[in-house]
């Protein structure tokens, strides 16, 4: 039997390499850093607001994938799957309620390192902008679940989309309010440049894509809205095509996390 006897430096530089090892598979297997801290102790500083308040305007062929109004338990499963066999990061926009009814949905987007952002409590215009006090509660409470669902201390997403889109020309005196009442708590709002209207009338899949294809022409980055709820068509259906379209016309995908 041989003794293989080591010497102080070649034992020093095992130790050393498992210790650069273990670093990487831990930075490979979290979720990426955004810009800023995402915790209510941390400020989000002008230029980083306007950078993605304007994000759509940009010339590079970036694919910014968003989903709104989950998680559902009849589409936001089926559209993580797809998601990790394409590779695709995305960005997924929860309503407070179901994140306190499906924390274990928010939680797998988060650890395949989606980003997880602000959509109010309960996606209802009336309650939301009934007083600025109420405003801040739907973000701050939507918060508070998306924190208990990741174990995540004082979460705080920095990014928040407006039921129906800031575009929207309902209560638009109300957002135009908002818009502060967002600043003063560290946040910014982004809608979105492109759709396939899965949410507005039943299409067919055939349909689906094409709406998208219409939407993205001749654009430069891309926001793009569709919805992981399935209440009005079955996104996840076409999802995997319209990726796959977006990929040949030579779009790069990223989430949020890639400021």
């Amino acid at each position: 039997m041989k003794i293989i006897v080591l010497n102080r430096k070649i034992l020093a530089s095992i130790l050393l390499l498992c210790l650069l090892f273990s670093s990487l598979l831990f930075y490979f297997t979290i979720p990426n850093s955004f810009a800023v801290e995402l915790t209510t102790n941390s400020v989000m500083d002008t230029s980083l607001r306007k950078e993605i308040t304007t994000l759509v305007q940009k010339e590079e062929k970036i694919a910014y994938l968003t989903f709104d109004d989950g998680p559902t338990l009849k589409a936001t499963g089926k559209i993580l799957d797809i998601l990790k066999e394409e590779e695709v990061k995305a960005t997924f926009f929860v309503v407070g309620k179901h994140v306190k009814e499906h924390p274990e949905l928010v939680k797998r987007a988060y650890e395949e390192g989606h980003y997880i952002a602000n959509h109010g409590y309960h996606h209802n215009n009336k309650k939301l902008y009934s007083s600025n006090e109420n405003f801040i509660n739907e973000i701050k409470n939507t918060d508070i679940e998306i924190g208990k669902a990741l174990g995540v201390e004082n979460y705080c997403s920095h990014v928040f989309r407006f039921p129906n889109g800031y575009m929207s020309p309902h209560y638009k005196a109300k957002k135009k309010e908002a818009v502060k009442l967002l600043s003063d708590i560290g946040y910014t709002y982004i809608d979105w440049n492109c759709l396939n209207n899965d949410s507005v009338k039943k299409y067919s899949s055939a349909q689906l894509l094409k709406n998208l294809k219409k939407s993205a022409k001749n654009k430069g980055t891309l926001v793009i809205l569709m919805h992981d709820t399935s209440d009005v068509n079955d996104t996840p259906s076409i999802l995997k095509d319209s990726i796959n379209y977006l990929k040949e016309q030579g779009y790069e995908f990223r989430n949020f996390y890639n400021f």
